[in-house]
């Protein structure tokens, strides 16, 4: 019950910001503290997120295969390499150590 009672609550949530959001003057919108905020507040959160999930098993801190795979498109990244290339060299380095640390 407790599950269903937070997607409840999630999904309200949810519903509430975006009403804010969308009834929000326009003279607020355009103040230029909102519009930097909103250009780099998604860039912020999906580089924690990825970071969270990268360097974390869920409780730990961790380094494993994963972390490997980052540091590999990291790399090829400021080799410049076309983005399909970043993912194939992240997901290859990646499966490589995975394979070789059991």
């Amino acid at each position: 019950m407790n599950v269903w009672l937070a997607i409840a609550v999630t999904a309200v949530g949810c519903y509430l910001v975006k009403y804010f959001g969308l009834s929000a003057p326009a003279g607020v919108l355009e103040r230029p503290l909102v519009k930097r905020l909103a250009a780099l507040l998604p860039v912020a959160l999906l580089a924690a997120l990825t970071a969270q999930q990268t360097f974390s098993d869920g409780r730990y801190p961790m380094l494993d295969a994963k972390a490997a795979g980052m540091a590999a498109a990291a790399l090829a990244l400021v080799l410049r390499a076309p983005f399909l290339l970043v993912v194939g060299v992240a997901v290859i380095i990646t499966a490589g150590v995975r394979a070789l640390g059991g």
